[in-house]
């Protein structure tokens, strides 16, 4: 059997920072890399791909969450870091792109729910306060994101 050549990924990806209304972040871990703990990221299909349609995709393949379910709420924060790729990554692109461009969303669900990983891409999941989480991210662009949940979704009551 002959299989076809992957196909390189695109340069741009989401970050999902999935969270409750009281801050709890969920962080995932990396299964390749194991103590890599992240939120829910994931590159475009094809670079016409609506951001949200990313998002939404990569939350549902990493952690079986329905963006679209009763009480949760998708968020688009409107910005982007732009990164360079990790060297032990940088096979999985076209030659010569060193540098993604991430756009950060956040998505709140009621209260901390069991996920579904997909062994293949994480082996651990945990609830933690934000701070905690932000602490634990192996990512800088991960733990800034975090960071900002007090002033992206404050308080509601």
């Amino acid at each position: 059997m002959n299989e076809s050549p992957r196909p390189f990924k695109v340069p741009q990806s989401v970050l999902v920072v999935i969270h409750t209304p009281a801050l709890d972040v969920l962080l995932i871990e990396r299964a390749d890399v194991p103590g890599f703990w992240q939120s829910v990221t994931g590159s475009k299909d094809h670079p016409d791909e609506p951001w949200t349609t990313t998002a939404a995709r990569e939350v549902l393949e990493e952690t079986g969450i329905e963006v679209t379910a009763p009480g949760h709420c998708l968020t688009d924060w409107a910005a982007e870091n732009v990164y360079e790729i990790y060297p032990r990554w940088r096979h999985r692109y076209a030659p010569g792109v060193v540098r993604n461009t991430e756009r950060l969303f956040g998505l709140c669900v009621p209260l901390p729910l069991p996920v579904t990983l997909s062994p293949r891409e994480h082996r651990d999941q945990v609830w933690l306060p934000w701070t905690e989480a932000a602490d634990r991210c192996f990512s800088p662009s991960n733990a800034e994101a975090v960071l900002q949940l007090p002033r992206r979704w404050p308080a509601r009551g």
